[in-house]
């Protein structure tokens, strides 16, 4: 007689959402009352934040979130789409390995090119990049996925560096309170986190039960998306035209970079979390599904990026005065739990369910970093070079990223598990490096744009 094996596919509590979603409330609601005995004001404090600064930063928030809609639609629909078209494993290998390609010899160079032509027109050329992809997915049978791949791997050297610069060139230029930015470097990320969410539910929902008939769908909204980002983007803030000459800014620029090793400290933790990132999302998904376990990747997906909007929330009680640490002591901390949790994954088998809460915990420190990263280059960074800092550097963690990917997808010389340790050792040393920022600091906290 023969053995029928029951197999189940392995899905998150349900609870875990509803845990989520009620501790952020609570973060966000509770923080202000618990830090309304500091002098730190805080941007829930309607008496503090000013009309025009709120009006300043929904407007921003609004923005920065379609944003995040059009990359997550891409973020949690392509592996998908690749599926559907037929695209071995091989040929996936193939397009990261341009995207990151043309991340490095051409994406490193758009945040000097923001900061130097200014920074509204390459956000509008972040839409207009979206907006091509959709059409040329949407109106061609057999789209080019290795078209597709270089202009995505653009537009995210592009959000991660010029709407971040833009929004602290308009603050700075329109005099808010600096400690209101801090806000709204968290803000970024939990709305950034709420987008992604957001985008998966969107494309689940165009996609429905009818596949062949929706699968362009997704493309169609990215469209609609594309066109009112490009004209929220194109009616906001007025740029102040660049005065300086190519030359002026990069001596300007070789003079930061060489002359303050605190810019080279805060540099190599971008780098190390950005390569950490990429391995995270490019792993995360083979090492659940191991052995052959069957896995429900899309319930998880809300659960990581729930956990990074918690995270987000800690960083408003960090800096609201409630705790004696300083940013950098913070910063070494969550490397230090980044490094650990990427080391058990890579060297320890573990049950779905604990590597899912491995997962939700690095995306907790990833929600925190981020905004506490963002902070950092606003004490050290000049704004004329912020978007330049940025993207360079990134570039030796998308360089390390392609060499990887040509040794471990097409030689087979790397494991997974020595790419994830490598990742590790980047997250130690990047805790290391806060250390020492710590000690090169500024005493107290003071920044060098005008408060």
């Amino acid at each position: 007689m023969a053995v029928v094996i029951e197999s189940s596919v392995w899905e998150p509590n349900p609870w875990i959402y509803v845990f989520i979603t009620v501790a952020c409330l609570l973060s966000i609601i509770v923080c202000p009352y618990a830090s309304s005995t500091t002098k730190t004001p805080n941007v829930f404090d309607h008496g503090i934040s000013s009309p025009s600064f709120l009006r300043f930063q929904r407007n921003f928030l609004l923005i920065y979130s379609l944003a995040s809609v059009m990359g997550g639609l891409w973020s949690v629909f392509g592996e998908f789409e690749l599926a559907y078209y037929g695209i071995s494993k091989e040929q996936m290998v193939d397009y990261l390995c341009v995207g990151y390609a043309a991340a490095l010899f051409a994406g490193t160079f758009l945040g000097p090119l923001s900061d130097f032509i200014g920074h509204k027109k390459v956000c509008l050329l972040f839409c207009i990049l979206h907006l091509f992809i959709g059409l040329w997915k949407r109106f061609f049978a057999h789209p080019s996925i290795m078209v597709a791949s270089i202009c995505l791997s653009l537009s995210a050297s592009i959000f991660s560096s010029s709407f971040e610069t833009w929004m602290v060139l308009q603050h700075e230029k329109q005099g808010y309170r600096q400690d209101t930015l801090n806000d709204t470097f968290w803000l970024m990320i939990f709305f950034e986190s709420c987008s992604l969410i957001g985008g998966q539910m969107l494309s689940n929902w165009l996609i429905g039960d009818n596949m062949e008939k929706n699968i362009l769908s997704p493309s169609s909204a990215a469209v609609l998306i594309a066109i009112v980002g490009i004209i929220f983007v194109g009616r906001g803030w007025m740029e102040i035209p660049q005065t300086t000459t190519f030359n002026e800014y990069k001596m300007s620029c070789y003079a930061y970079i060489f002359g303050d090793k605190r810019i080279w400290l805060l540099a190599w933790a971008q780098a190390c979390l950005h390569f950490s990132i990429a391995v995270f999302w490019i792993l995360w998904a083979p090492t659940l599904v191991a052995d052959g376990r069957e896995v429900h990747l899309g319930l998880i997906y809300p659960c990581l990026m729930g956990s990074r909007m918690l995270g987000s929330t800690v960083f408003p009680w960090l800096i609201g005065g409630l705790s004696s640490l300083r940013t950098e002591e913070c910063l070494a901390y969550a490397f230090i739990v980044l490094g650990l949790v990427m080391s058990i994954i890579a060297y320890d088998y573990q049950e779905i369910g604990f590597l899912v809460t491995l997962f939700c915990l690095y995306h907790a420190c990833i929600g925190l970093i981020l905004p506490s990263l963002a902070r950092l280059r606003t004490m050290y960074v000049p704004n004329e070079l912020r978007g330049g800092i940025i993207t360079l550097s990134q570039a030796p963690a998308n360089a390390a990223m392609l060499l990887f990917l040509m040794q471990g997808g097409y030689y087979r010389n790397i494991g997974n598990s020595t790419i994830m340790a490598i990742a590790a050792l980047g997250l130690f040393s990047a805790a290391g490096g806060m250390h020492v920022l710590k000690r090169w600091g500024k005493q107290p906290y003071q920044n060098w744009h005008k408060l």
